[in-house]
């Protein structure tokens, strides 16, 4: 029989988390994904207009790299307090934090007014959003991941996932239809600063639904607990961190190793592709934009199947046909493009952000299972983003360096074999996790909680 923290929710209930999370995340991934895109079609102009064409690009995406500089920092601050205030506050601050900083670059004065002043601040409003979204992915899964059962977890936990998509199509929708209706140099002049300027209609909104649901029940259940041991043996809880690190170190690697390929894959996918399309293959912005949009459609609808299949056959599996996908799909993938047919750069997009699915539906259960309750948010939001500084932050800037000394897509497609390796390896070594109960997992080993009583007792806690 379930205990009450791990009962399955009133099925109203567990919607509304879901979409709380959906749309919290969606917003985040709306703001960061913008600055991306934005980074790859027109700051290299306005921020940056001494350089060269593609010198350019490189600052532009270098300040987008910026931003998962943060991230860790992020993870690191909001893992503590979320583990031990909750994960409800802190999902409320990311938000106000991201949007507040995506609504002031919709403010921020270029180059041609400011001058060097321009860059700096975009480096510290893109620091702020890299902070922000560190602590948002952790806590906007674990919130859903510890309101519903284990059974369909994967399904329910990869609602949140879909947000990334969701984010990815909602800017560059936006941004696609500004292309469509604006002039270029309407769009470059003050086009560019309607979606940012979007962001702060959009925050209410996930305020206002964010708001409206209840704490995780197993991490009230988890508090209830601690504060009863501490008031019956005085014995305080180790910081986070450093129980993190005491007991999860090997979990810690292993999430940090199978973000490789997923976090390296996707920025390459999404976001360099606007380069290499409007470049190498000579497309243009809209059809680069186009194809992108109607793949990240795709990419929504397939997270949620991935999650599922998940729970019927494991995370490992699942997350290995997507590694082992993507790394058989690179050479096809730029050979489609360099075809520069809008249909070839759309297959090359879709199919790659399939088998990118195929690894992101199954991480955040996978993650949130490998973590105590009480050590959750900061264990699985540092093997999450500690990860993306050496993955998602440099792979637009690795691989447009690559293509300006190589002139060829060949160097960018070993890139993400190599990664793809990494990941291959981390999941093999890896312990299958899908019938884990959240609140029966300890904290010394990651086993069922009738296994602790073997651990020594400072090693066993909820």
């Amino acid at each position: 029989m379930s205990s009450p923290a791990t009962a399955p929710p009133a099925p109203n209930n567990l919607k509304r988390v879901v979409a709380a999370s959906l749309v919290g995340t969606t917003i985040e991934w709306y703001d960061f994904f913008l600055y991306g895109s934005a980074a790859a079609l027109v700051f290299n102009k306005l921020f940056f207009p001494e350089s060269d064409p593609l010198v350019g690009t490189l600052l532009s995406f270098l300040t987008y790299a910026v931003g998962f500089a943060a991230r860790p920092v992020g993870a690191l601050v909001f893992g503590h307090y979320g583990d031990r205030l909750g994960r409800k506050k802190l999902l409320v601050l990311s938000l106000l934090m991201m949007g507040g900083a995506t609504f002031a670059i919709g403010l921020l004065p270029t180059h041609a007014t400011i001058g060097s002043a321009a860059p700096v601040l975009l480096t510290v409003l893109r620091l702020v959003q890299g902070f922000a979204l560190g602590g948002e992915w952790g806590g906007a899964v674990l919130l859903v991941s510890e309101h519903g059962d284990a059974k369909r977890r994967g399904f329910w936990a990869s609602w949140p996932q879909t947000g990334a998509p969701a984010g990815q199509l909602l800017a560059t929708g936006v941004l696609s239809a500004l292309t469509a209706l604006l002039s270029d140099s309407a769009f470059g002049t003050w086009g560019w600063r309607i979606p940012f300027l979007l962001s702060g209609v959009l925050v209410i909104l996930g305020l206002w639904i964010r708001l409206s649901v209840d704490e995780s029940p197993v991490f009230k259940a988890a508090l209830a607990h601690a504060a009863e041991r501490k008031a019956t043996d005085g014995r305080a809880e180790k910081m986070p961190l450093v129980a993190v690190l005491r007991h999860h170190w090997r979990d810690v690697l292993i999430a940090m190793g199978a973000r490789m390929a997923e976090n390296i894959s996707y920025y390459v996918i999404t976001a360099f592709i606007l380069v290499y399309a409007t470049t190498s293959a000579e497309l243009s912005k809209q059809t680069a934009l186009n194809a992108v949009l109607v793949a990240s459609a795709v990419h929504f609808a397939v997270i949620p199947l991935w999650g599922s299949l998940s729970d019927r056959v494991g995370r490992r599996p699942v997350y290995l046909v997507g590694a082992v996908g993507v790394a058989l799909w690179m050479f096809p993938f730029f050979a489609l493009i360099d075809s520069r047919s809008f249909g070839g750069l759309l297959l090359a997009v879709t199919v790659g952000l399939i088998f990118h699915g195929a690894m992101y539906a199954p991480q955040a259960a996978f993650f949130a299972e490998m973590f105590a309750t009480r050590m959750r948010y900061s264990g699985a939001s540092i093997g999450a983003q500690f990860s993306s500084v050496a993955a998602g932050a440099p792979a637009p800037l690795i691989a447009t360096a690559l293509l300006a000394d190589f002139g060829t897509s060949t160097p960018i497609s070993l890139y993400v074999i190599a990664a793809a390796l990494l990941t291959v390896l981390a999941i093999v070594c890896a312990k299958e996790t899908r019938s884990r109960d959240l609140a029966d997992v300890e904290s010394g080993t990651g086993r069922p909680a009738a296994e602790a009583e073997t651990l020594p007792a400072d090693a066993r806690t909820v």
